[in-house]
């Protein structure tokens, strides 16, 4: 890929602030004003660009809530889909209708897990619409807003902030020269830091002491990727109890029966934490590739994974659930493995409570 130079990437930043800037501005002086849904928000976002593990935060938050009993709405834009200006209703709470094509592979993903579940998935660039339109025809109660950190057309009751571990601050510039999205100033709009990947945190509590500085004191959970199991990728769509599983109790090892080495490749926002973790559970990775964020795959590429896989020694592929819901279509002339993995919290407990007490309090004014 074309690297451009400083000199260059500079100025780009400087006017992308700017511009982020200024629509932050409009907003805090009324002049553009966010909507008010009748339903409890909250909302899941980072401040760097590319994989920062809200996925699987999304799913844990509706996992919780709808145990709770309460009807859940994931309101999503579908990033990847064929037509983003379309509304695509994934799954309305009871069955999955739409594919990734359609309405996203992450939107499908989240669909598949928690089926069994009463939590609808809307694909959706309007949100406030798509919110109306749910509280109306899915009569949801509580509504997750995927990747919503910079929406701000639609007020949340809970605004949520993720950090990755592996790369928590951007490398302190503004994109495209780094990769954040707003000043780390900016994080005080949070109301929760949640730190993901913190299994490859060094010193996590430096690192939970330095967000809560720039959050202005926000409090700062920690989560852990955890491994929940591997699967031939035929077989990964959901488990037979509906896609839900104890978050108390993961695998520490997987099957030694799997075929090994491997040649893992995905398409997601941070390729190397998905290798990296392959590689702490004891897999071997004799070849790895990374497709650029939902890219939508054809027969050729999986065809020129397998040649490269054969290559380099490999006996079998290795890809992510967000891959595996591309690509059940494809013919593969090697054994493909997914990895599934879900969100861990040092203090899960804690986590619970700032939800339900988010929820709750809405339904108290």
């Amino acid at each position: 890929m074309l690297q451009l130079p400083d000199f260059v990437l500079a100025p780009l930043g400087v006017a992308y602030g700017a511009a982020g800037s200024a629509r932050r501005a409009l907003y805090r002086a009324g002049v553009l004003k966010a909507e008010r849904v009748a339903a409890p928000v909250v909302s899941v976002g980072n401040i760097t660009a590319g994989g920062t593990g809200k996925t699987p935060l999304v799913e844990w938050l509706a996992r919780a809530a709808a145990r709770e009993g309460r009807r859940v709405c994931i309101l999503t834009r579908g990033y990847g889909r064929a037509d983003t200006g379309r509304r695509v209703v994934v799954s309305d709470g009871e069955r999955v209708l739409a594919g990734a094509r359609e309405g996203g592979d992450e939107p499908r993903l989240l669909a598949e897990s928690l089926r069994g579940l009463p939590v609808a998935v809307v694909s959706d660039a309007n949100r406030v619409a798509a919110a109306a339109w749910a509280l109306e025809h899915l009569r949801s109660e509580v509504f997750i807003l995927d990747d919503g950190f910079q929406h701000l057309r639609i007020e949340r009751d809970l605004n949520i902030l993720t950090l990755d571990a592996t790369d928590p601050w951007g490398g302190g510039r503004l994109l495209p020269r780094g990769r954040l999205r707003e000043p780390l100033c900016e994080m005080r709009r949070a109301d929760l830091i949640v730190i993901t990947r913190a299994e490859v945190c060094g010193d996590v509590e430096d690192l939970r002491a330095r967000a809560g500085s720039l959050s202005g004191g926000r409090p700062v959970l920690v989560a852990r990727t955890a491994t929940l199991r591997i699967a031939p990728l035929v077989t990964t769509t959901v488990t037979a109890n509906g896609g839900a599983h104890d978050t108390n109790d993961f695998p520490q090892s997987l099957d030694a029966g799997i075929p090994q080495p491997l040649a893992a490749f995905c398409a997601i926002g941070n390729p190397q934490a998905f290798f990296a973790h392959a590689r702490r559970q004891g897999l071997t990775l004799s070849r790895t590739r990374a497709f650029t964020d939902h890219h939508a795959y054809t027969q050729r590429d999986v065809d020129d994974c397998v040649r490269e896989a054969v290559r380099h020694g490999a006996r079998a592929l290795l890809t992510t659930a967000k891959d595996a819901v591309k690509l059940r279509a494809l013919d593969f002339a090697l054994p493909c493995y997914v990895l599934e993995v879900a969100l861990k919290f040092d203090d899960e407990q804690r986590m619970r409570a700032v939800l339900n007490e988010c929820i709750s309090r809405r339904r108290r004014l």
